[in-house]
């Protein structure tokens, strides 16, 4: 029974402490979001497009406007099948170098596909 309580301390241990881990980093994120909004206002300040008061106003509402969204994570997307290539034009004619390389390769991938071959064998 004791393993089980050092289990639930542990895991409440880790749940404050995840906690604070992301409060700290949504601060952080915070933080470089205003300071980054109060270089821009001044920027504005500083060509006379709008008043300080302004500038401050525009701070604040866009601050608070960042603490409102809820916060998503990004989804990575998983293509559905291979991407595609196209060949948008065939004008052109490899240099012997290339044509080289390309004759290698496909001496590569049939010395690999013989040797599959031949392990599949045995």
């Amino acid at each position: 029974m004791a393993g089980f309580g050092n289990f639930v301390q542990k895991t409440v241990y880790f749940g404050v402490g995840l906690a604070s881990y992301v409060t700290e980093k949504a601060g952080e994120t915070l933080s470089e979001l205003r300071d980054q909004a109060q270089k821009a206002a001044d920027e504005l300040v500083a060509r006379g497009e709008i008043t300080a008061d302004e500038a401050r106003k525009l701070v604040d509402e866009m601050v608070k406007q960042a603490q409102q969204q809820p916060v998503q994570p990004a989804e990575k997307e998983k293509p559905q099948e291979p991407r595609r290539i196209e060949i948008l034009s065939d004008d052109e004619e490899p240099t012997p170098s290339e044509t080289d390389n390309i004759d290698a390769m496909r001496r590569q991938v049939q010395a690999m596909q013989e040797e599959l071959r031949r392990l599949k064998r045995d």
